[in-house]
């Protein structure tokens, strides 16, 4: 990726994450709390929502890309991604994400605590 496009994708990261609204993750029956106590829902492999963008619970484990940055579960920032010119159209996923392009691209999940 280069300097330019990570500067764009930079500038329209707010834009990102206030458009992101993870994949579905409604409760189901067996997904309801033993006790009292309130819990958020989450699918299997998805970040929680409001997690810090950038952060280790910010993971998309379906996908192996941030959960804020993921247009697969979230394709309301494909917009985005492709007004940064960061957008493989013959793969349908950001380019900076697109493993098919750049082979030896690596996204690493931060650690706990960041």
């Amino acid at each position: 990726m280069s300097i330019r496009r990570f500067s764009k994708l930079v500038f329209f990261l707010p834009l990102l994450l206030c458009s992101a609204a993870a994949c579905s993750k409604e409760a189901g029956p067996k997904d309801a709390p033993a006790s009292g106590a309130q819990s958020v829902a989450v699918a299997p492999g998805h970040a929680p929502a409001g997690v810090k963008p950038g952060s280790h619970e910010d993971w998309c484990g379906e996908h192996g890309v941030p959960e804020s940055q993921c247009s697969r579960c979230n394709p309301e920032l494909i917009p985005a991604f492709k007004a940064t010119g960061d957008w493989c159209a013959e793969h349908g996923l950001p380019e900076s994400q697109c493993l098919k392009c750049n082979p030896n691209l690596t996204i690493t999940r931060p650690p706990k605590g960041s």
